[in-house]
C-alpha cells in the first residue's frame, strides 16, 4: 500500500520526505494558474476517493493511484494535489498517517511528476490512439516507481522490513496493469473531446 501509516518510518526517513514534499509543493502552488485551479480540484477529488478503496492482494493492498495521469494533466501541480487529497484522508479517516505524509506524497506525487512532464509533450502532438499508449505505459511505470519508493522507504527504515518490502513490489503488478488501462483511456477520451487540456498551461493563458 502506497500509503504507509504512522509509527514505521524512521526519523530520518520522515524527516528526508517531509522537507522534500515540503519544497515540491510550494513549486507545485506557483505554477498553478486560474486556467489550472478546476483540473487541480478535479483530479485531487477523484484520486483522494478512488484510493480510498484499497483491495487486498496477497500480505498487502492496492488501490488506484492515478499518477501517471496526474503527471500528465497537471504536472508539478500534482504534489499540492495529491498533498490535500492525503491530508484529508489522514484527518477524516485515518488512512495513511500525518508524520508520514511527507514522505507519502514524495512516493505517489514524485513519479507521476517526472514521467508526466516528461511524456506530455509527446502526448500533445500525437494521436489520440498514441496517446493512449503514451499515456498507459506512463500509468504503468508512475506504479512501478511508487511501488520502488514505497520499498526504498521501509527498507531505509529498518532492515527488517527488507524481506516485506519485496514483497510488497510484486503487489503493484496487478495495479500496473490496471493503472495503464485507466490512464490510456482517459488520455484518449480528453485527446478526442478536449485535446486543449493536454496542451502546455502556458500557451492557454496566453491565449
Amino acid at each position: 500500500m502506497a500509503h504507509i501509516p504512522d509509527g514505521v518510518l524512521s526519523l530520518p526517513v520522515l524527516v528526508g520526505g517531509g522537507v522534500l514534499a515540503a519544497g515540491a509543493v510550494a513549486v507545485g502552488l506557483k505554477r498553478i494558474t486560474d486556467l489550472e485551479i478546476p483540473r487541480v480540484a478535479i483530479l485531487a477529488s477523484g484520486f483522494f476517493a478512488l484510493s480510498l478503496f484499497a483491495v487486498p492482494v496477497g500480505p498487502s493492498s492496492v488501490h488506484l493511484l492515478l499518477g501517471g495521469l496526474m503527471g500528465i494533466v497537471l504536472g508539478p501541480a500534482i504534489f499540492p494535489a495529491v498533498f490535500v487529497a492525503l491530508l484529508l484522508q489522514a484527518v477524516m479517516f485515518g488512512f495513511g498517517g500525518l508524520t508520514t505524509l511527507g514522505v507519502n506524497v514524495v512516493n505517489i506525487a514524485l513519479p507521476g511528476a517526472v514521467i508526466g512532464t516528461l511524456c506530455a509533450p509527446l502526448i500533445a502532438r500525437a494521436t489520440p490512439k498514441r496517446a493512449a499508449l503514451i499515456a498507459g505505459l506512463a500509468s504503468a511505470l508512475a506504479v512501478a516507481c511508487t511501488g520502488l519508493l514505497v520499498a526504498c522507504s521501509l527498507a531505509l527504515s529498518s532492515a527488517d522490513y527488507t524481506l516485506s518490502a519485496r514483497v510488497m513490489i510484486a503487489t503493484y503488478i496487478p495495479l500496473m496493469i490496471v493503472e495503464g488501462l485507466v490512464g490510456g483511456f482517459c488520455i484518449s477520451f480528453v485527446k478526442r473531446v478536449k485535446p486543449e487540456l493536454l496542451a502546455p498551461l502556458q500557451s492557454e493563458a496566453a491565449q
